[in-house]
């Protein structure tokens, strides 16, 4: 059963899927840029969702001993990715809190 989201509203936070890790992988290096992380370790374990003018993906990413990223990753309509917004050092335990940015594409 799918979940009903609301526009504008964010999903439960959920295990990632294919697609997510592939988004994921896409903009790899922009999410390491931002958190100013280099480590080799990419792994993304869960995500939130946003339906807006496109889709707004918030993605819990291990990337380093005991250390996550949380990355704002919008994708418009004709698909193009944009690593919005990166927190970090997050937790495995911090919860996917969507930042203040995440209404500018309402």
């Amino acid at each position: 059963m799918s979940e009903a989201v609301m526009p504008g509203g964010w999903s439960d936070e959920k295990p990632v899927t294919l697609e997510v890790i592939q988004i994921c992988l896409q903009v790899r290096r922009f999410i390491l840029e931002k958190s100013e992380n280099h480590s080799r370790i990419f792994i993304p374990l869960k995500f939130r969702y946003q339906i807006v003018a496109g889709k707004n993906y918030l993605v819990k990413v291990y990337v380093a001993e005991d250390k996550c990223a949380h990355a704002l990753i919008y994708q418009s309509t004709d698909g193009k990715l944009t690593v919005e917004v990166v927190q970090y050092p997050k937790t495995f335990d911090d919860p996917l809190t969507p930042p203040k940015q995440s209404a500018s594409r309402k």
